[in-house]
């Protein structure tokens, strides 16, 4: 197999080093550009860190991206003019830019997702089907624990879980959201979905859904031990995105989740 040129922006962020050492273990790619979105004076590997212009992704089969909003426009605009295929692992969107992205999906391939892990996108999938065969006499609620440098509260894959139990029930999402607790010990279950978030140490990430009916409870929930899993992720999800025609795509695409 012909080894996919890959650029990587964000590459001095925490997902963008991941990847760069993942790439190391994956002979199917070939790291061909590394983009920050200020000058840095510096190389990775022999390679020099660049903004993000046409030059710089002309010899890049697809780019990953995990950087903050204004700068996945950037790319995108680029990739959009060179047919670049793209991996979207950025959050923080509004609907608008949502629906730019849609836009942008028109012209090329892109795979966009809030968490790259194959586990948490299962995970994802079966909150969908626990709320929809449950119902609403279940009522529900979500849990995670992330390192104590994390700022923001709930997480953005509890928040995806969360839209996965309105998708199950047919509602929308904002509707049905509850409180927002943070360290505590115990939380309740209510009529809406309430989350309780804890920050310590360094642990990289749990999340456990709940449904109780008063009678029974039932818990789904994933633990992460090592962060190379999200970089993986995002490789397979670049590995799939080689081949598809222009259209926006997430992981549930990739694990053939109908």
């Amino acid at each position: 197999m012909k080894k996919i040129n890959l650029a990587i922006t964000g590459c001095m962020g925490r997902m963008g080093q991941q990847i760069i050492n993942s790439v190391k273990k994956d002979k199917n790619f070939k790291i061909v550009a590394l983009t920050e979105n200020k000058k840095i004076n510096k190389r990775i590997n022999g390679i020099k860190i660049d903004l993000n212009t046409n030059e710089v992704f002309k010899k890049a089969n697809l780019i990953i991206d995990f950087t903050i909003p204004r700068c996945t426009f950037q790319v995108l605009k680029i990739a959009s003019k060179l047919k670049k295929k793209v991996v979207i692992g950025t959050t923080g969107f509004t609907k608008k830019e949502e629906k730019a992205i849609k836009n942008f999906s028109r012209k090329i391939p892109i795979l966009k997702a809030g968490n790259m892990s194959l586990g948490i996108n299962l995970l994802m999938y079966l909150t969908e089907i626990a709320s929809s065969s449950l119902g609403k006499k279940y009522l529900s609620k979500i849990f995670e624990v992330h390192h104590k440098y994390k700022k923001d509260y709930p997480s953005g894959t509890a928040l995806m879980l969360g839209k996965g139990i309105a998708v199950g029930r047919n509602k929308n999402f904002y509707s049905l959201l509850g409180k927002k607790y943070l360290n505590k010990k115990n939380f309740p279950y209510g009529n809406k979905i309430n989350f309780n978030s804890i920050r310590k140490g360094d642990i990289v990430g749990e999340h456990e859904v709940k449904f109780s009916s008063g009678k029974e409870i039932i818990t789904l929930n994933h633990e992460a031990f090592d962060r190379a899993l999200y970089s993986e992720g995002a490789l397979s999800a670049a590995k799939w995105l080689m081949t598809k025609k222009p259209g926006l795509y997430s992981m549930r695409d990739l694990m053939n989740f109908n």
